[in-house]
């Protein structure tokens, strides 16, 4: 049984830090491509960013320079370093592990206000 464990998550005022992880259990995680989506209310689902099992990483305009997506493979664990927050990366972020199949995880609220 495929899980995909998101933590981290949490309120934030602007400007602040916040370092997601994602557990992922059930998978050969180091052949695995993992990724960072977040979702807002009433807007779809959007990339943060990606690492391959290569680790290279890709990041839209949105997060680049903030954002940091790293794994480690001996813990089976995904993190996103988010620094610079801003009130618009309000959302609740999702972990994705991706090879033959696609994995979701449940999902953790981040909330940056002031």
């Amino acid at each position: 049984q495929v899980q995909l464990v998101e933590s981290g998550g949490g309120l934030v005022q602007p400007g602040g830090s916040l370092r997601l992880s994602c557990a992922a259990s059930g998978i050969f995680f180091s052949i695995y491509a993992m990724g960072w989506y977040r979702q807002a209310p009433g807007k779809q689902r959007e990339l943060v960013a990606t690492i391959t099992s290569g680790d290279s990483t890709n990041y839209p305009d949105s997060v680049r320079g903030r954002f940091t997506i790293s794994r480690d493979n001996a813990k089976n664990t995904v993190y996103l370093q988010m620094n610079s927050l801003k009130p618009e990366d309000t959302a609740v972020y999702y972990c994705n592990a991706a090879y033959h199949n696609i994995y979701w995880g449940q999902g953790t609220q981040v909330t940056v206000s002031s």
